[in-house]
């Protein structure tokens, strides 16, 4: 839950940020062609700050993909715990570890290349 609230202060601080970022002439331009706010707001403005907002909130959610491992600390059930549970049981602590630390690795690299392929789609459709 902790994790939850603290990230969606990011998430909704990134969403303004994106939002603001959009020109304000884009929102008169829209206005000016007989358009509603939410019609504006749904077909003009989103579309271009969500292309603004996509790194930041990509960044964000692996952030918090990395710091689920610090739940252990609070006594979560998860990957960490489970290899604490391991290195009891045989007592080979490192291999666990290591084993957790090359799955959040790989996970992290698949999240980034996934993020950095839709980046480039979107930047395909600007030209």
């Amino acid at each position: 839950m902790t994790l939850g609230i603290n990230s969606g202060a990011y998430v909704a601080e990134i969403v303004r940020s994106g939002l603001m970022s959009v020109d304000p002439g884009q929102m008169e331009a829209g206005r000016s062609l007989g358009l509603n706010y939410s019609s504006v707001m749904r077909s003009v403005i989103i579309p271009q700050a969500f292309k603004n907002i996509l790194p930041a909130l990509g960044n964000e959610f692996i952030t918090l993909f990395k710091d689920t491992s610090l739940i252990t600390i609070i006594g979560g059930k998860e990957l960490v715990y489970a290899a604490q549970a391991v290195g009891a049981k045989t007592y080979a602590v490192m291999f666990p570890y290591v084993g957790i630390a090359v799955i959040y690795l790989l996970l992290v690299m698949l999240l980034t290349y996934l993020q950095s392929k839709l980046e480039r789609r979107l930047r395909a459709d600007e030209r």
